[in-house]
């Protein structure tokens, strides 16, 4: 399992905006092959912050199948002007996972 990161600076006002086009947005990666889980978490300290999340079974199922796919030109198309300045994408693996 692989987890995306990104930090999100969405541009000042426009933050309504794009929640109502992230959920829109949300259809393209869900349909992604090797696609888990997304989420979309906004900061408390900075209103125009948000963080997201992204399960994928492996690296390639996001930096090939996705980027390279129809859905990913429908994904930039409806969110990539909103961001400033452009986020950096990093990805993880888990070396320890503790829960209750």
């Amino acid at each position: 399992m692989i987890l995306e990161a990104v930090i999100l600076h969405v541009k000042n006002g426009l933050e309504n905006e794009f929640e109502a086009d992230f959920k829109i947005a949300s259809q393209y990666i869900s349909s992604i092959n090797g696609y888990v889980s997304h989420s979309l978490q906004k900061c408390i300290e900075n209103k125009n912050q948000y963080l997201l999340l992204v399960q994928w079974d492996k690296l390639e199922d996001h930096t090939i199948g996705f980027r390279n796919s129809h859905e990913y030109q429908a994904w930039k198309k409806l969110l990539h002007h909103y961001y400033d300045p452009f986020p950096v994408v990093e990805h993880y693996e888990m070396v320890l996972e503790n829960k209750k």
